[in-house]
């Protein structure tokens, strides 16, 4: 066994990143690597309180911590404040952790996977001389736009500041579909502080550490992706990876899962569940909140509505009078949901979702079509993905006052049930990413070479 090889793994600290790179985590371990992997203090607390076990040998796996660079009651949900203060504090940390590993342990940190996000890590890496790989929890497309900002500077797409100068719809290459401009990531938040933090934090540094990188893998598929990866051929897909986590449990969430929902679907008709979660950060105000709530109870379909909690455990939204009355058998409400576990299952229609990476790699490799509601970030390329180039589901549209209305619910839950072709689109990409992930076929392939590659590593000075 080469426990000598010992890979550092630091994700940016929110779920959907923490998830995939645990799942990577798990495939280094099955191939005999050790493993460091690095949260914030807080956010490792809430993924250990989160989980009952973890089927990783202990000796393979340590979890550690180190300061996200913010003070006990500064709001984390500030992602300006969280982003600025991690990027300033976080490096010289890393360092301090990395010379602590080194100095009392027999094996030395000999390759770091550093989230796309998380770009600082290239240039800790290079002082360090420590072989850097880049993980990318969104779309390979999302990075690929990343690697393309010189390029549309000099189209005069954007200016040097990442400023919308244009909003013609963009193709980076032939084989690419068109991109809408006003939605990439750093243009679309609605806040022009934040536009701008996470164009020089995220994207600049991100653009400048996948030059550092020896390696880029990226959760997702050939199939998925194909224009982007014979473009950027440096960026490898290995996913989509929670397909490949078939007998051992999901780990990474930041809430328990409730299990109860499961039973619930046995209960059910094949397929006929309307599966709604949103995710780990979106947030509805309350008019949006109540008009979903009417929606759902007005297609008279069965539905499992996934109800995000705060930390302290309350819910922060207020059902309408009688609501739970009104729905009976007919739905079921839950804090948190073992999604895997929930798509696989033959009761459910359909998905009504954020549109996040990891939500729409888990959809596409069951089959399963989407009512897409994007919420920010690049959850609207996704959907753009998921609607126009793979057509396996439909949008949700705001009406004039930003609204999902109850009758669009109702009204796209109808169309997206009664359509044969989307069904049928999304059993074609199931089986085509699922392809992917085969014996010596395109991400199989690639995860093993990349772990050869970790393996071939010497232990830095």
């Amino acid at each position: 066994m080469t426990n000598n090889i010992h890979v550092l793994v630091i994700p940016y600290p929110a779920q959907g990143h923490v998830i995939p790179l645990m799942e990577v985590s798990r495939s280094f371990i099955r191939n005999g690597l050790k493993v460091t992997f690095v949260n914030t203090e807080f956010i490792h607390k809430r993924v250990t309180s989160a989980w009952s076990d973890i089927d990783v040998p202990n000796d393979l796996m340590n979890m550690v911590t180190i300061s996200d660079g913010l003070g006990p009651c500064d709001d984390r949900d500030d992602l300006v404040l969280l982003t600025k203060a991690m990027f300033e504090l976080m490096p010289t940390k890393l360092e301090e952790l990395i010379n602590d590993i080194d100095k009392n342990n027999e094996d030395n940190i000999t390759c770091i996977v550093a989230d796309f996000c998380m770009g600082w890590v290239g240039k800790v890496a290079r002082k360090m001389g420590i072989r850097l790989a880049l993980f990318t929890p969104c779309s390979a497309a999302v990075v690929a736009v990343a690697m393309s900002i010189p390029k549309l500077i000099d189209d005069e797409v954007i200016n040097t500041r990442g400023k919308l100068l244009k909003d013609d719809m963009v193709q980076l290459s032939t084989s690419m579909p068109l991109l809408d401009p006003t939605m990439f990531v750093w243009v679309c938040m609605g806040d022009p502080i934040m536009n701008q933090v996470l164009f020089d934090y995220l994207f600049l540094e991100g653009n400048e550490a996948t030059k550092i990188a020896d390696r880029i893998i990226c959760n997702s598929a050939m199939e998925l992706e194909h224009g982007t990866f014979t473009l950027f051929p440096k960026m490898l897909p290995i996913g989509p990876l929670l397909a490949t986590n078939n007998s051992t449990k999901q780990v990474g969430h930041f809430w328990n899962e409730d299990s109860t929902c499961l039973t619930w679907l046995d209960q059910q008709p094949i397929n006929s569940v309307i599966y709604v979660a949103f995710g780990s950060i979106t947030i509805f105000n309350q008019t949006q909140f109540e008009e979903l709530a009417m929606g759902l109870l007005d297609t008279k379909r069965p539905f499992l509505w996934v109800v995000r909690h705060s930390t302290s455990g309350s819910m922060d939204y207020v059902l309408p009078d009688g609501y739970m009355d009104s729905i009976g058998t007919l739905g079921k409400i839950v804090n948190w949901a073992p999604q895997q576990e929930v798509l696989k299952h033959p009761s459910v229609a359909c998905f009504m979702s954020h549109c996040g990476w990891n939500s729409t790699m888990e959809g596409g490799s069951n089959g399963v079509p989407f009512l897409c509601w994007p919420y920010f970030a690049d959850q609207f390329f996704d959907k753009t993905y998921i609607c126009d180039v793979w057509k396996t589901g439909v949008s949700l549209n705001k009406d004039d006052t930003c609204i999902v209305t109850r009758g669009e619910i109702k009204s796209k839950v109808d169309q997206l049930l009664n359509n044969y072709t989307i069904k049928q689109n999304a059993l074609n990409l199931q089986e085509k990413v699922i392809d992917c992930l085969q014996k010596g076929n395109s991400s199989d392939k690639n995860l093993n070479n990349f772990i050869d590659w970790v393996k071939e590593g010497n232990a830095h000075a």
